[in-house]
């Protein structure tokens, strides 16, 4: 079995346990109204927000040959800026206010989820953050049109779905993009290990997100005001 065909049996695996998650089942079930998904897109901003920054810390790691990824890396994460902007623009088309939103904190499960790529970069094998963007860039495509076939049965009007119809179009071109990392990044077992290890933790985690999103529009507990970006704002 070749190095992607396990990354992607992996995956698999991975996306099946997520849309199994407690959160999901809830959405499959058509439970949710517009609160819920409300409340979803504003945890989507914090975690989107962090995204191309992430990816760019990734390429301080890379050596040798991996430095010939460093372009592509670079020009990928440039090319989320302004993503968690589609958040928050899905959030007011429900007619919400979303002027406090970026100086607020997340939740704790998405604190979790953006704090996972930096652990795996900085503490553990940097090349299994692959892992984590591959399950980020392939999930949309996968199964982009059936989240957006339920959520168009909870009313959720098309101007508010353009993170997700970005995420499901655009990024069939960064899957693409994996591929090439893939090829040029993984090349020892420990890499594959590493990498699929991520997949399958973003999986999780992301399902925690969703999860907690929905919570948190049945009973909502803010968790205060973020003082950094208060400071920069």
């Amino acid at each position: 079995m070749s190095t992607l065909e396990q990354i992607n049996t992996v995956f698999d695996l991975a996306i099946a346990d997520f849309n199994a998650c407690e959160g999901m089942e809830r959405f499959w079930k058509r439970e949710l109204g517009l609160e819920h998904y409300a409340s979803l897109m504003r945890q989507i901003f914090h975690h989107a927000r962090e995204n191309p920054q992430i990816q760019a810390a990734a390429t301080a790691f890379f050596r040798g040959k991996q430095r010939e990824m460093v372009r592509p890396f670079l020009r990928h994460a440039v090319s989320e800026v302004g993503h968690d902007q589609l958040a928050l623009n899905d959030t007011a088309a429900l007619g919400y206010d979303v002027s406090s939103i970026p100086l607020e904190q997340p939740l704790p499960a998405t604190t979790a989820l953006v704090a996972f790529p930096y652990y795996q970069i900085y503490n553990q094998n940097p090349v299994g953050y692959l892992g984590y963007l591959y399950y980020l860039e392939f999930m949309p495509t996968t199964f982009g049109a059936r989240y957006m076939e339920v959520l168009g049965d909870m009313d959720v009007p098309k101007e508010a779905l353009s993170f997700l119809i970005d995420h499901t179009v655009i990024d069939v071109g960064h899957n693409k993009l994996m591929r090439e990392y893939v090829q040029s990044l993984v090349v020892t077992q420990e890499d594959i290990s590493a990498v699929c290890y991520a997949i399958r933790a973003t999986a999780y985690l992301y399902g925690c997100m969703v999860t907690e999103a929905f919570a948190h529009a049945d009973e909502p507990n803010a968790y205060g005001t973020n003082t950094q970006e208060v400071m920069y704002a």
